[in-house]
């Protein structure tokens, strides 16, 4: 089975629905039967590397809440991240652009390394908050995963893999795909968002 995946490591929601998933395949005993092929996806192509307000503070920007509010509404993704043994720290998050992570998950990719490459950077984000735009963060996770850090770092200071985050993106919308996570199965079944475990499970075994 093929299954493709668009997401964003800023995604808190990427980062549950790719959890969710595997806790589907391994309930359906599908861990080895699986390629599984990660896709670029911007949520937001012109975020800064760095930001002097937290991430409450942009929330409640962006949709015109309160902080409080702001507040609220990540706790409740820290609780959905636990049930899948998830750890979030979102009063520590380093909100940041995804582009340069996404150009090294191509050279990840090359090497084999992406599935590892994925969780290393969502954890980095999510759970260790780092900047995961940072050219030193990068290199740890490249070397972290079994990929060469010279090499890394040489990909991160050129233009390297840029026309392939573009064209992943470019797929993207031209499958109407504006949101993510986004799940491909074989091509034909999709899953947007990140839907309950027996979704995953029931889409999977309608496949096997």
């Amino acid at each position: 089975m093929k299954i493709e995946i668009w997401s964003d490591y800023v995604c808190p929601f990427c980062y549950i629905g790719e959890r969710k998933l595997a806790l589907a395949l391994k309930k359906t005993g599908m861990t080895e039967d699986v390629e599984i092929v990660f896709h670029s996806f911007e949520l937001d192509p012109n975020a800064k590397k760095s930001y002097d307000e937290s991430i409450n503070q942009l929330l409640a920007k962006k949709y015109g809440m309160s902080i409080e509010q702001a507040r609220a509404a990540n706790s409740n993704i820290i609780n959905v991240a636990k049930e899948v043994d998830l750890e979030f720290n979102f009063d520590k998050l380093q909100p940041t652009n995804t582009f340069d992570a996404h150009r090294l998950s191509h050279y990840a990719k090359n090497k084999g390394k992406l599935k590892a490459y994925t969780e290393a950077v969502m954890k980095g984000y999510f759970t260790d908050s780092v900047n995961i735009s940072d050219f030193d963060v990068l290199t740890a996770i490249a070397g972290e995963v079994g990929l060469d850090r010279a090499e890394a770092l040489r990909i991160l200071e050129s233009s390297a893999f840029a026309k392939e985050v573009r064209q992943d993106e470019s797929n993207a919308h031209a499958r109407k795909i504006n949101g993510v996570p986004h799940f491909l199965f074989n091509g034909k079944e999709t899953v947007s968002g990140a839907q309950p475990v027996d979704t995953f499970v029931a889409v999977i075994e309608g496949l096997k």
